[in-house]
């Protein structure tokens, strides 16, 4: 069946939540991709991407994407660029998308991959095109380009719950002899046991996230939970989610007080950690944020879930809890211009790296 891909002036909210549910029902995509993401975004923020849409010869939805235009800054000047799932605003974008792609009808993800390049292949108004958050093998990287460079790829760390659950729940057991001591340390500094986990209800959404928030602040530099558009953002999405199950507000907490909270998303059997806020810790010794992780894989473990995901990130303390990993790419596709032609010259010459 030939599929037409082109891009649409973005819909009312209304109009496209039906139209995404639908295709979603349909799909195998990733959380970053459901309308539980999108939708929260698109609320939160004031951007209004373009839609690009593959259809069939009847009309009918085989994949959607969202798709950012803007003039981003670049060594040599701002440089016309489209950005997938994103709106190349980096207030707006900070909400930083993962496991990007098309939202696709289950089967048809490579036809309708070859349908959005030979979209974005017609588009002239771009010079450049960022993949963020992409599988490595995505589709999308066949897109015809002057030159295509990966700017950054992070581990993903991932803990086996089935591994978990075949351990007899002994999560410990599958970590390194360090992990287990520092993890076994902490609980002896918490009283003997792993914290008491807590899902929010309606009423609780608010006072916990702005506990989040105060244990957030301060806490590094160029940190998210100081934007209130971001805090705005992990509110809706929350909000939204703790509902149907898709997002968990988890708060983690022993007889001598909150340990922490997590936001994690609930998707396909799998649970994914969003954001965290952990308390100060109590002794020298003392890990707060293990121990809550932990915990946490006990209580998805419990739940039956496959995965426990500690996203993209090269800290030590998500290779240290995880039990199994996979990868994640950022890309930037670009045409040929004379002024990027330059900039690859300068690059070479100063040695500057790709992403900076």
């Amino acid at each position: 069946m030939a599929l037409t891909a082109q891009f649409l002036p973005l819909p009312d909210r209304a109009a496209l939540s039906v139209r995404w549910q639908a295709l979603e029902a349909r799909a195998d995509g990733a959380f970053f991709l459901s309308w539980t993401w999108v939708g929260a975004w698109l609320d939160s923020y004031d951007v209004r991407p373009e839609l690009l849409a593959v259809t069939d010869e009847a009309g009918g939805d085989v994949a959607l994407a969202l798709v950012g235009h803007a003039m981003m800054p670049r060594l040599l000047g701002r440089v016309a660029t489209l950005s997938l799932n994103q709106s190349g605003d980096a207030q707006a974008d900070r909400p930083y998308v993962e496991y990007n792609g098309l939202l696709a009808t289950r089967g048809q993800e490579a036809e309708a991959a070859t349908a959005a390049i030979a979209a974005l292949g017609r588009r002239r108004d771009w010079r450049a095109l960022r993949l963020s958050g992409i599988a490595p093998d995505s589709p999308l990287l066949a897109l015809p380009a002057w030159t295509k460079r990966r700017v950054d790829a992070s581990p993903v760390y991932q803990v086996d719950l089935d591994a978990v659950r075949g351990a007899a729940g002994d999560y410990l057991s599958l970590l390194s002899a360090n992990t287990r001591s520092q993890i076994r340390r902490a609980i002896k500094d918490h009283g003997g046991g792993l914290p008491h986990v807590a899902r929010a209800g309606a009423n609780e959404v608010s006072p916990w996230l702005a506990e989040m928030a105060a244990l957030n602040s301060g806490r590094h530099a160029d940190n998210a939970w100081d934007d209130p558009a971001f805090r705005g953002f992990v509110a809706t999405i929350v909000e939204q989610g703790r509902a149907s199950g898709a997002v968990d507000l988890l708060r983690f907490t022993d007889a001598g007080g909150v340990v922490g909270l997590l936001v994690n998303f609930v998707h396909c059997g799998q649970a994914l950690n969003y954001q965290s806020a952990f308390a100060e810790p109590r002794t020298g010794k003392d890990k707060p944020g293990l121990l809550c992780h932990a915990a946490a894989v006990d209580h998805y473990a419990a739940r039956g879930l496959s995965l426990y995901s500690l996203l993209a990130g090269k800290d030590r303390y998500k290779q240290s809890l995880s039990t199994r990993e996979e990868s994640l790419e950022w890309w930037v596709v670009e045409r040929f211009s004379p002024r990027l032609a330059a900039e690859a010259l300068l690059r070479r010459v100063l040695k500057r790296p790709a992403s900076a």
